[in-house]
């Protein structure tokens, strides 16, 4: 013979549980009478035939069919209202489900206005949280039949949601403003998301709680990746990469890690072209000036530390170290150094 319950609870935390189904195999056995627990943390939605027939808050409720008026149609008048009866009874923990991590996987393109080449690659991480608002809802579009649900088990349709919702903000945030305006406003990028994405998260019976931006920062893509990616064409690659690789050879202090270390940094993806561009044309319209000085001709007015290095017939790395350690009098512009013939020649004195 087949047990009724008459005492249904689910004593549980629900720490990372959202749905907890009693029984988690099967149909439970009934009547009119047993009673059902709900915690404080809890609703109880009773099911019966795939049917939601009610739900209950905290408390102890007694199944009769003033509270599950639909009873009266489904078990009829038999043997006094007595008569046992299947049904199942979904447990669902209605506490906020805090302190989520999201992630971009991949940088997100945005536009860069008036910055180098207009575009910038962003990633970012941070948390947010999720609360069920209408339990009944987010087990028939959501749990279904299962025995429990797992907040692990809907948290990457969460993420894909909220970062679609964050590439929506930053597309339309960066139409008026640049990724250096961007990074200082993280609270009004997160206020964005929530409300963009309240409306899907509420189609599925829940409420986004909060959501913040730990870190927004240039990606750090190298110049193969932006490539694949299509966001350089091969003339424009092919002169970042040979820029790197005399950058590289030289092993250039004031170069740092090469020019593809800080593509991604978007802000000066395009300064960073456009100075690998200009140093090769500069270096083209010096050469001779350069190549004179070397053969004893006229030594240019203003040099780069490659061309003095020519001049004083050292290797550019030995100019720069000059440079840094204050023997050599020289100008920044940029990343780029810009000695004067002057200087050269009183550093040629000692």
């Amino acid at each position: 013979m087949a047990r009724i319950f008459d005492v249904v609870e689910y004593p549980s935390e629900m720490t990372d549980e959202i749905v907890h189904r009693f029984p988690e195999v099967g149909v439970a056995d009934l009547r009119i009478g047993s009673q059902v627990i709900v915690r404080e943390s809890q609703r109880a939605v009773f099911f019966r035939g795939g049917q939601a027939l009610d739900s209950f808050g905290p408390g102890t409720h007694t199944i009769v069919t003033a509270n599950v008026p639909k009873l009266i149609d489904l078990i009829g008048k038999a043997f006094n209202d007595r008569t046992p009866f299947t049904a199942e009874i979904y447990y669902v923990s209605m506490k906020e489900f805090a302190d989520r991590k999201w992630g971009t996987p991949q940088p997100i393109i945005v536009r860069n206005p008036g910055v180098g080449l207009g575009v910038a690659l962003l990633q970012g991480f941070g948390s947010y949280s999720f609360q069920v608002n209408d339990p009944q809802q987010f087990i028939t579009q959501i749990v279904g039949a299962q025995g429990t649900y797992k907040t692990s088990e809907i948290e990457n349709r969460l993420r894909n949601m909220l970062l679609s919702k964050l590439q929506d903000i930053l597309g339309e945030t960066t139409q008026k403003r640049n990724v250096l305006d961007l990074i200082g406003l993280t609270e009004e990028l997160g206020a964005g998301v929530r409300a963009k994405a309240q409306d899907d998260f509420a189609a599925i019976g829940l409420t986004l709680k909060s959501f913040y931006i730990g870190n927004l920062k240039p990606s750090e893509k190298s110049a193969e990746e932006l490539r694949a990616m299509g966001m350089l064409d091969m003339n424009v690659y092919t002169q970042l990469q040979a820029a790197d690789a005399m950058r590289e050879a030289a092993n250039n202090p004031f170069g740092g890690a090469g020019l593809t270390a800080g593509i991604g940094a978007g802000v000066g993806l395009g300064n960073i072209i456009s100075q690998s561009m200009q140093g090769v044309n500069a270096g083209q319209n010096n050469q001779a000036p350069a190549q004179n000085a070397a053969a004893g001709g006229a030594t240019p007015s203003v040099m780069t530390p490659s061309e003095a290095a020519t001049v004083l017939r050292v290797a550019e790395e030995d100019v720069v170290a000059a440079i840094q350690s204050g023997d050599l009098k020289a100008k920044k512009i940029g990343n780029a150094y810009r000695i004067s013939k002057e200087a050269l020649d009183e550093f040629l004195k000692g």
